[in-house]
């Protein structure tokens, strides 16, 4: 086989700036004069390791020892041949090679001939687009809001129906049969050799560098007897695992964020509803759960300073939308950056906001959302009558080992009074089962616990109605509260109000009509009950209107007003109540004369002043 001559894979080597290739896959900082640092993409890693130098042309992890210049990185990234590494930039920088001896070019072979397949497979597929036979395809796009620009700009086509259009196709631009196969793009049956996909709309997957690997269909025929999504099958290029939908568009705008974001959808029209809607960040799986090797991606594309960025999982509201939250919570330990869950109202998906609401309601969507352990937790809470001792007990056993895999020191004793705040327990007790959840210790579970329900404790989406609370003084304060609130709410004292709405409630669904009317700006503006009611996450957001629309237990507006202001007083002195005897606690903990008792003792003095304030009022 002719060999490329020396002079030209050193002139290639010197036209192409290893830090454009490198910074394709790893997000890169400067660290110095001359130097780039970012998570090294050979091995797994939290803090960078892996340094490029553009003058020299080269890179070195001192974390694995992995070393060498701009052809090392594409056959170890890409797994090419030398031969086709230097082919593969000298096509990116537009230079002619030359080979020994004035031979021609060789054949191009192996992944470079599947990546190439792939792309004329691409091409093919966007040009049936415009056919007479794809006006189903055109019209299924047409419904969810995508025109012929925006099915341009994800490169969308059509597989038409037939078994071997695309063979014929492809054969006549000279790819064989068994690079067709190899590329997952023809499967063999008892007839022959044919079209894998056949009468769909189709996707092309790409790699975060911008190259063709794969594709994702959706039928649209009755008589299609597959399944309702076919995505390319694995192979040498295509590794499901591994691959996240609009990454290659995403990546740009995930690097430039501040902070840093990456928003996780369920399917290719979600994506597109996403990034149409301004939400350019979003990306997708392809027909898998997201899973380890997902995040090492985006880790890399996020950079090491991701500590301070976002990855936000959107799910439907159902139940296998909420378990999906739950294994993706799963792997929250291996992000640095914060994790949240946004549950779109009504269970809609993207797409279908969108639709129905427009590109602002898209764009809100990851403005409701919650932390990922907080969503965890309180999924887990959920199955628990929290007004019986034996609830509260069942329920801290279920959610102490959510917040004992948190790593993070400084977050755990967090989560635990979160957790304690949501029971209505002892925040020692509840440190005390996380600490034992944390070394793996077991409890026989009391008797009378209540079970959670069908989902390993996912909360059902059957909606909470005002007689499904507990009769309980508790919620009843709660309940009698939130609706002095939301239909008072704006005539009442605004600085008392933030502060009676501050703490989290002792019931969940009370807890989340709480957080709602707690995240309205302007409580003196027209419609903002309605507004906060309406923000609601499902299945609470019926009881929020049921709060808004019964009558307030009063002769008249004044009367309903004075005890509007008076529950919301009592909520605060609950509060105050709660933070002295956590301090009485603490204080028994710690050495009168010490930095530490002093500051504590001060501040039981602040909370008696406070808590004799809100008496006397």
């Amino acid at each position: 086989m002719p060999r490329i001559l020396q002079a030209d894979v050193e002139e290639v080597k010197t036209r192409t700036n290893i830090a454009d290739i490198v910074g394709e896959r790893v997000a890169l900082k400067s660290a110095g004069v001359g130097s780039l640092k970012g998570l090294c993409p050979f091995h797994d890693e939290k803090s960078p390791s892996f340094h490029v130098r553009p003058q020299v042309g080269y890179y070195h992890c001192f974390g694995c020892g992995a070393s060498g210049d701009v052809y090392s990185f594409l056959r170890e990234m890409d797994h090419v041949s030398f031969t086709e590494a230097v082919e593969r930039l000298a096509a990116r920088v537009g230079y002619s090679l030359h080979y020994e001896d004035g031979g021609a070019a060789p054949e191009t072979s192996g992944r470079s001939r599947l990546y190439a397949a792939n792309t004329a497979a691409g091409e093919y597929f966007r040009s049936q687009l415009l056919s007479p036979e794809a006006e189903s395809a055109r019209r299924f796009l047409g419904e969810r809001g995508f025109d012929a620009g925006a099915a341009a700009h994800f490169g969308v086509g059509y597989a038409p129906r037939g078994w071997d259009n695309m063979l014929k196709a492809l054969s006549a631009q000279g790819f064989t049969r068994d690079e067709l196969t190899a590329a997952g793009l023809v499967s063999a049956g008892q007839r022959g050799v044919y079209d894998r996909f056949r009468g769909r709309v189709v996707w092309p997957i790409r790699d975060v560098t911008g190259q063709t690997i794969g594709f994702g269909a959706r039928k649209l025929y009755d008589d299609d007897q597959g399944p309702k999504y076919l995505n390319t099958p694995e192979t040498p290029i295509y590794k499901k695992a591994q691959v996240l939908y609009g990454l290659d568009l995403a990546k740009r705008d995930i690097s430039r964020g501040d902070p840093r974001r990456v928003v996780v959808v369920e399917g290719y029209t979600d994506v597109m509803a996403c990034h149409l809607a301004g939400v350019t960040t979003a990306i997708a799986t392809c027909g898998t759960a997201f899973g380890a090797e997902h995040i090492k991606v985006l880790r890399r594309v996020m950079g090491d300073d991701s500590a301070a960025g976002e990855v936000v999982f959107t799910f439907d509201g159902d139940e296998a939308g909420q378990k999906a939250a739950l294994r993706a919570f799963s792997e929250d330990s291996r992000f640095t950056a914060q994790t949240f869950v946004a549950v779109a109202p009504d269970g809609l998906d993207p797409c279908d906001m969108r639709l129905q609401r427009g590109d602002a309601a898209v764009r809100g969507l990851m403005d409701a959302k919650v932390p990922m352990f907080e969503f965890a937790i309180d999924r887990k809470l959920a199955g628990y009558d929290l007004s019986t001792v034996e609830g509260q007990v069942g329920a801290l056993r279920a959610a102490a080992p959510i917040v004992a895999e948190i790593r993070d020191e400084l977050l755990r004793p967090g989560y635990e009074r979160v957790l304690a705040r949501r029971l209505g327990m002892d925040p020692t007790a509840v440190h005390q089962q996380v600490q034992r959840a944390a070394r793996g210790e077991r409890e026989q579970p009391a008797q009378r616990q209540q079970p959670p329900p069908a989902g390993d404790g996912v909360e059902s989406t059957t909606r909470v109605r005002l007689v499904d609370l507990p009769r309980t003084p508790e919620v009843a304060l709660e309940r009698d509260a939130l609706m002095g609130v939301l239909q008072y709410g704006h005539r009442l004292d605004q600085e008392v109000l933030a502060r009676a709405l501050s703490e989290p409630f002792r019931h969940p669904a009370l807890d989340a009509v709480r957080d709602a009317v707690a995240s309205v700006g302007d409580r003196t503006r027209v419609g903002w009950a309605t507004a906060a009611a309406d923000s609601v996450r499902e299945p609470y957001r019926s009881l929020a209107g049921e709060l808004l629309m019964m009558p307030f237990p009063a002769r008249d507006d004044e009367g309903a007003l004075a005890s509007s202001a008076d529950l919301c007083r009592r909520l605060i002195l609950r509060s105050i109540e709660r933070e002295k005897q956590e301090l009485l606690g603490a204080v028994q903990r710690v050495p009168a004369d010490s930095d530490g008792g002093r500051a504590l003792r001060m501040r039981l003095r602040d909370v008696d002043a406070e808590r004799l304030r809100f008496t006397e009022s």
